[in-house]
């Protein structure tokens, strides 16, 4: 079953940087996800995240205001 998972973020370095540790551990697990990328804040919002960048993983908050290992993402997504 595809995972969906979204990056809540408003393009700082810290949303760039987790949106690359996601892509990788996605490819390099071949891990079946779409990764979509959140940056209008009135959509972050509906969220009710007051810090990005954040995680959500099929609509379930797992990470916000920090960057993620990829042993982190991995776990999260398995």
């Amino acid at each position: 079953m595809t995972k969906v998972i979204k990056i809540l973020g408003t393009g700082c370095p810290k949303c760039q940087s987790m949106t690359g540790v996601v892509k990788d551990v996605v490819s390099e697990n071949d891990i079946d996800a779409t990764i979509e990328k959140v940056e209008d804040i009135m959509e972050i919002m509906k969220f009710n995240i007051m810090i990005t960048p954040a995680l959500v993983i099929d609509d379930l908050i797992t990470i916000r205001g920090r960057v993620p290992s990829k042993d982190e993402v991995l776990a999260l997504l398995n």
